[in-house]
């Protein structure tokens, strides 16, 4: 489990120029984050090292991500469910 800290600034990476952007990624590190694997948690931070265009393009499902581990990622953010 990431410490405060870290937990902090991958939070703040979270932070996009788009507040949809925001919703869906701060949506995955607040429900799915504490329990996936270290694995997943490399794959998310790989996801916000991308560019906020082609993750508008994503996660509005106009386009995919190449990578299928990318893109099976976002569809898993696709479908959490919103805060209650």
């Amino acid at each position: 489990m990431a410490d405060a800290a870290t937990l902090a600034r991958i939070r703040w990476r979270c932070r996009r120029g788009m507040v949809e952007l925001d919703v869906l990624l701060l949506r995955f590190l607040d429900q799915s984050w504490p329990t996936v694997s270290d694995t997943e948690r490399s794959l998310f931070l790989r996801l916000l090292d991308c560019e906020d265009d082609n993750l508008w393009r994503w996660f509005m499902g106009i386009t995919g991500p190449d990578d299928k581990d990318l893109d099976g990622l976002v569809a898993r953010i696709r479908a959490l469910p919103p805060r209650a």
